[in-house]
C-alpha cells in the first residue's frame, strides 16, 4: 500500500477522553488552490458546495491569507498558495500506511538568537505600555535539513511526530510540492452548520521532573493571574470574533481555564461556543475567525501589525487552518501550532508564545524551549535503557529497575510488558549464570524487549571526577528525567582524560545535579547528601537504595559551594558506592 496524500488524526472535539477519529485520503479526484487574495473566497466556496454535494475536502488556509477576510490585516508576501484543499469521494478503506523510510534524524536550528528575541521583547512592552495592544502572540522559525526525496520521509517523520505529540488534532497533507505534518493539540473551530465551538489554548508549563512538581506546576498555571489573564484576553477576542456569525445572546463560555496535559508541556485552554445565524457559510466563519485569535494577540489587528514588523519571516501555514470539510458542510480545523511544514529540502517549524505587558524575556524564552521538545523527541530516535548488574545469575534491584522503565514508558506513550521485561532478563541470567555482567535491557517503540550482557570488570577506588566547565542546558529535560539511549548531551562532557572516571555536572541555574553516567553524593557539614530531582537528574536506582537507607538525604548543592564539599562519592545501581576524589 501507498503513503496517503492526506491523513487526518482528530479528536472529538466534545468528547475529548475517547478516541481520535482516522481518516486516509489517496489521490484527490480534484485541488482546489488559491494563489492570490481573490481567489481564496470563490475556492473556499467551492470547497462549502463540494461538501454539500457529499464530498470530502481536506486542506489549509495559510496565516497569509488573512487580507483575503480582513484587508485591515498585514502579513508578509506567502511562500505558497494561500489556500489548497484536496477534494475526495471518500478515504480509503484502510487507514494505516506503512512508513517506507526509517525515521530521519533532524537537526533543527532557530533563526532567532537570544539577544534579537531580548530587544522584540523590549519593543512588544514599549508597544503595549504606549497602549498599541495588549497580548502579542511572538513566534519565530526553526528550520532543518531535510530529505524530502526519500520516499517516505515525510510520512516516517510526522507518524514520529506523532508519537511524540499524541492526541489533539494531527494531520498529514501531501500537495506535491510540500507536505505538511501537524500534530496540534488546539482546536481552531468545530462547527456542524448550526453550533460552532471555539478552543483557544494560552497558557504554557513546563512538565514537572517529579509527580510533586509536574502537580505544582499544573497549579501554578491555573491560578497565575498572568496566565489567567493572557488566556481571559483571547477569549474575549474569540466572544468578539464568533458574534459577527453568532445568534443574538447565543455566545458562551462553558469552560474556562481547563489544563490539558501535553507530553512535555502543560496547556490551558477555554471553550467559546455559539449558534450561528441561517445562512452562515463556510466563508463567513472564517470571515469571522481568522486567523485565530490565540496566535495574533488583541485587538487583532494592531497586533498583526506589529507581528508583521517584528518577524522577518512569512508564518505560512503555521498558525493558519488545517481541517476538513465532510459530506453535509461539518468543519473542523486545527490551529497549526506544533507543525512542521516541508518544502524542498527544508522543514520549518514555527514556535512562540502570547506576551502580556508582565512577561519577563527568561520565562518566555523556556517556554519556547519547552514547547519545541516535541520536535527534539521526533528528530533523534531512540530506545528506553536500563543498565543493570548481574551477579552470579541474580539481577540486581530487578524491581527497583523494571518500575523505573515502566515510567518511562508511560511519560512517552510506549506500550509496557513486564512479562516480556521480566522474560528477556530471565534469558539473559540463564545465559550467564556466574560471574558480573553489566545487562543493558532495551524497550523498543514497538514493545520488544532485548537485553544483552557484558563483563562487568572490578572499578579500583577512588574514582577521580571532574567539576564540568559549563552547565548542562537540557539539565531540566525529559532525556535526563528518563535514561533512554539518547545521550548526547551528556556524552558531551565524557571526560578526555582516560585517568578521570567522570564528570560532575551542574544545570543552568548553578545547582549540581548528577554525573554522566550515575548520581552523585557529597558529604557537606558532616552528612551525606545528593541533589533533589528538581535540580535536573536521572531518579537513579542505587541512589533511591541510599535514601531509603538513610546513607544520604537530598540537598540543593551549587557549584559554588564545591569548596566546602568534605568528600564524594560516584553511585548507581551497577557498581553501587564507589568513594571519589575531585581530579
Amino acid at each position: 500500500m501507498t503513503i496517503p496524500r492526506a491523513l487526518l488524526e482528530f479528536a472529538d472535539p466534545h468528547h475529548p477522553g475517547r478516541a481520535a477519529t482516522r481518516h486516509a485520503f489517496g489521490e484527490p479526484q480534484q485541488v482546489l488552490v488559491a494563489r492570490t487574495l481573490d481567489e481564496v473566497k470563490p475556492v473556499l466556496q467551492q470547497v462549502d458546495a463540494l461538501s454539500r454535494q457529499g464530498l470530502w475536502c481536506v486542506g489549509y488556509v495559510r496565516y497569509e491569507a488573512a487580507p483575503a477576510f480582513d484587508a485591515a490585516l498585514q502579513v508578509h508576501p506567502a511562500e505558497g498558495p494561500l489556500v489548497w484543499f484536496g477534494v475526495h469521494a471518500q478515504p480509503l478503506a484502510e487507514s494505516t500506511a506503512p512508513s517506507l523510510a526509517a525515521e530521519p534524524q533532524v537537526t533543527w536550528t532557530p533563526r532567532i538568537q537570544r539577544d534579537t528575541f531580548d530587544a522584540n521583547m523590549a519593543r512588544i512592552h514599549a508597544a503595549i505600555a504606549a497602549g498599541d495592544f495588549y497580548q502579542l502572540n511572538y513566534t519565530a522559525q526553526l528550520e532543518a535539513p531535510f530529505a524530502s526525496s526519500v520516499t517516505g520521509s515525510a510520512w516516517a517523520y510526522f507518524s514520529a511526530l506523532r508519537r511524540s505529540q499524541p492526541r489533539g488534532y494531527g494531520a498529514f497533507i501531501d500537495t506535491g510540492d510540500e507536505q505538511v505534518l501537524s500534530v496540534s493539540p488546539e482546536l481552531f473551530f468545530d462547527w456542524d452548520g448550526h453550533q460552532i465551538l471555539g478552543r483557544p489554548m494560552k497558557g504554557t508549563a513546563a512538565r514537572g521532573a517529579t509527580p510533586d512538581e509536574d502537580s505544582a506546576n499544573a497549579e501554578r498555571l491555573r491560578s497565575t493571574p498572568k496566565e489567567q489573564a493572557e488566556n481571559v484576553m483571547i477569549v474575549d477576542l474569540i466572544r468578539n470574533d464568533l458574534s459577527r456569525v453568532a445568534e443574538p445572546f447565543s455566545v458562551k463560555v462553558p469552560h474556562l481555564f481547563h489544563l490539558e496535559a501535553l507530553p512535555t508541556v502543560w496547556q490551558m485552554t477555554s471553550d467559546v461556543v455559539a449558534t450561528t445565524r441561517v445562512g452562515t457559510s463556510l466563508w463567513d466563519v472564517f470571515a469571522a475567525l481568522f486567523p485565530c485569535g490565540s496566535v495574533t494577540g488583541a485587538p487583532k489587528v494592531q497586533a498583526m501589525r506589529q507581528i508583521t514588523a517584528l518577524e522577518p519571516d512569512a508564518r505560512g501555514v503555521y498558525c493558519g487552518a488545517v481541517g476538513v470539510v465532510r459530506p453535509g458542510g461539518h468543519a473542523t480545523f486545527n490551529v497549526p501550532i506544533r507543525t512542521v511544514t516541508v518544502r524542498g529540502d527544508t522543514a520549518c517549524c514555527g514556535i512562540g508564545s502570547g506576551i502580556t505587558f508582565d512577561a519577563q524575556a527568561e520565562g518566555e524564552w523556556q517556554e519556547w524551549a519547552s514547547k519545541r521538545m516535541f520536535l527534539e523527541r521526533a528528530s533523534q530516535p531512540f530506545e528506553l535503557l536500563e543498565t543493570l548488574a548481574l551477579v552470579d545469575g541474580v539481577v540486581r534491584h530487578q524491581a527497583l529497575h523494571l518500575q523505573r522503565m515502566a515510567a518511562a514508558a508511560a511519560h512517552f506513550g510506549w506500550g509496557w510488558s513486564e512479562a516480556a521485561a521480566l522474560q528477556a532478563l530471565a534469558e539473559v541470567s540463564a545465559a550467564h549464570p556466574g560471574g558480573a555482567w553489566r545487562v543493558r535491557l532495551l524497550l523498543q517503540l514497538d514493545g520488544r524487549f532485548t537485553a544483552q550482557a557484558f563483563a562487568l570488570a572490578p572499578t579500583p577506588e577512588p574514582v577521580r571526577l571532574q567539576l564540568a566547565t559549563r552547565p548542562l542546558d537540557e539539565a531540566h529535560g525529559e532525556f535526563v528525567r528518563f535514561k533512554t539511549t539518547r545521550r548526547a548531551h551528556y556524552d558531551a562532557f565524557t571526560p578526555t582524560d582516560a585517568a578521570v572516571f567522570d564528570t560532575v555536572l551542574f544545570n543552568p541555574e548553578g545547582e549540581i545535579t548528577e554525573c554522566t553516567r550515575g548520581n552523585i553524593a557529597l558529604l557537606l557539614a558532616g552528612r551525606w547528601v545528593t541533589p533533589p530531582l528538581h535540580c535536573g537528574l536521572l531518579p537513579g536506582v542505587g541512589r533511591a537504595v541510599a535514601l531509603a537507607q538513610g546513607r544520604v538525604v537530598e540537598q540543593v548543592v551549587t557549584a559554588a559551594q564545591w569548596p566546602q564539599v568534605q568528600a564524594v562519592a560516584f553511585i548507581n545501581s551497577l557498581r553501587g558506592w564507589l568513594d571519589a576524589e575531585l581530579a
